[in-house]
């Protein structure tokens, strides 16, 4: 039997959905299981010990050939991609991602049994022959779950299994040593987000980096996609933080989560990769539902204001006065409480 699994990214829903293919693993033992993926979450799910094939879709690299006029090279990538999505007969394809870019990879697939959900958002529940409910009430890993469900699997327990990647973990430890932090406690923060509405101030992050050290005697390493990013925070800073952004892979990443004791973050794709690695993370929550897109299991802390306003979903607003709420004192006690 050959499964096509489509989701495409970001990080946060790529790791959504490692519970679902464990349990289409554990259902299908046999079968040839293929992930189409996109570049910025594809360390998430190459060499992945449940799949047998990743092909990394190049959609944006694409696009960017052709807005500069690279016309045949877009279309010589694109072929080699098709080729390769449709080198397999799928006898089954499960879009998890339910938007329109994903729906034409599962046209494109020609497979058999084309599975999504029951909506028409972005015309996507278009291209497929089996439909199931989207519940948006649920969490989204036990909404992605309802796929492996539907198929007849038994969920007993939620796994989220990451490739193994010795390296990986060997670098994290060297970037750690260079700190002198290789065999010291500390807290991690990841302080970045993709929507502006989910961002907190620079300078309460700083309060919260010095208060950690401080009150509690922990350095802070901080985490995210550029360096840059860090800077404004470290020099807003007293005590002397550890700039780790830009500087580790997806895998790199989820090692140094491993190795902190609790993990302070924006709703984000780091969250999610902390809480899928046994992390508690404290979240900071305030345009978004953490009941839909919170860090999944017990033993996290979500702190949000409580305004009537939340969560709106709003990737821009005015005040932002959700996020300006929180308190850098709110989050230090919620830290104090992770830490042994």
């Amino acid at each position: 039997m050959n499964i096509l699994i489509v989701k495409l990214s970001a990080i946060g829903d790529v790791i959504h959905t490692l519970p679902s293919l464990a349990a289409l693993r554990t259902l299908y033992p046999k079968a040839h299981i293929t992930w189409v993926v996109e570049q910025a979450a594809a360390d998430l799910v190459i060499k992945h010990p449940f799949l047998d094939e990743v092909i990394v879709s190049g959609r944006k690299r694409w696009g960017r050939k052709l807005a500069a006029g690279r016309i045949n090279g877009a279309r010589r990538d694109f072929r080699v991609f098709l080729a390769r999505l449709r080198a397999r007969r799928y006898d089954l394809v499960i879009d998890f991602h339910g938007l329109f870019k994903s729906a034409m990879v599962v046209a494109l697939s020609g497979g058999q049994r084309k599975i999504g959900y029951d909506s028409l958002q972005e015309f996507s529940g278009l291209f497929y022959n089996e439909k199931i409910p989207e519940d948006m009430q649920k969490h989204a890993v036990d909404r992605y779950l309802d796929f492996p469900r539907h198929l007849g699997a038994t969920i007993d327990k939620v796994e989220f299994v990451l490739p193994d990647d010795p390296l990986a973990d060997s670098k994290a430890l060297a970037l750690l040593a260079e700190h002198g932090l290789d065999r010291r406690a500390f807290v991690a923060i990841n302080p970045v987000a993709y929507w502006k509405t989910k961002l907190w101030d620079n300078d309460k992050f700083a309060g919260l980096a010095d208060g950690i050290f401080e009150k509690l005697g922990l350095p802070v390493v901080f985490t995210g996609t550029e360096i840059e990013a860090i800077v404004p925070i470290l020099r807003a800073m007293r005590t002397k933080g550890v700039n780790l952004a830009g500087r580790t892979t997806l895998l790199e990443l989820a090692a140094v989560y491993r190795r902190a004791q609790t993990v302070v973050t924006t709703d984000s794709g780091p969250m999610h990769l902390a809480a899928a690695v046994g992390k508690k993370v404290v979240a900071l929550f305030g345009p978004t539902d953490p009941d839909r897109t919170g860090p999944y299991g017990p033993g996290h802390t979500v702190i949000r204001s409580g305004l009537p306003c939340s969560p709106c979903l709003l990737k821009k607003c005015d005040s932002m006065q959700c996020m300006k709420e929180i308190m850098p004192e709110q989050v230090l006690a919620a830290v104090g409480k992770h830490v042994r």
